[in-house]
């Protein structure tokens, strides 16, 4: 199954099934946002696809975006917690023990740049998977972590749901 099989089989599915819309984001963006599923998971892919899918089909947009950005801070919080329970056990963890310098690059990017570092993580592919993870090893009060998260996943959603939606009606009315 290639990636583009997974983009059309979950886009026809909520196509047929609406209302599954917003718990099929919801899944993805947790998904794409928890430290190790994110990277065997290519939901930012998908949830493209899936603001096309609003922005052709006419599901309300503003669920769906709820949806994503719940997802997306739950998984960041998860991957927190895990940071701040496990602390540098988590080098043990797969993949981190077949690919260190992930670590290593997420907690120089974080230690540069802190709280900014954890809201502008969600944005960067490679840096998502463990920025979170690293805040939480590095003991980053909770507040300052919740405050760049919710921030952050908010914005993120947007920005991956709305091109389609919205650019897809903007074309429609030109076209």
């Amino acid at each position: 199954m290639t990636l583009n099989d997974i983009i059309h089989y979950t886009t026809e599915f909520v196509r047929q099934h609406q209302s599954w819309a917003v718990p099929i984001a919801f899944v993805l963006a947790f998904g794409e946002s928890l430290a190790f599923l994110s990277l065997l998971l290519p939901a930012t892919v998908i949830l493209l696809g899936l603001g096309a899918l609003i922005g052709e089909s006419g599901i309300p947009f503003w669920p769906v975006w709820a949806g994503a950005a719940a997802g997306a801070f739950f998984g960041d919080w998860l991957s927190y917690w895990v940071g701040v329970h496990y602390k540098d056990r988590v080098h043990g963890f797969w993949p981190f023990t077949r690919h260190p310098q992930m670590l290593d690059r997420g907690h120089r990017f974080f230690e540069r740049w802190g709280i900014a570092g954890a809201f502008i993580g969600r944005f960067f592919g490679p840096l998502r998977a463990v920025v979170p993870l690293v805040a939480g090893i590095c003991e980053m009060p909770q507040r300052y972590f919740q405050l760049a998260n919710v921030a952050s996943a908010l914005l993120w959603a947007f920005g991956v749901l709305a091109p389609g939606a919205f650019g897809i009606q903007w074309l429609s009315r030109w076209f």
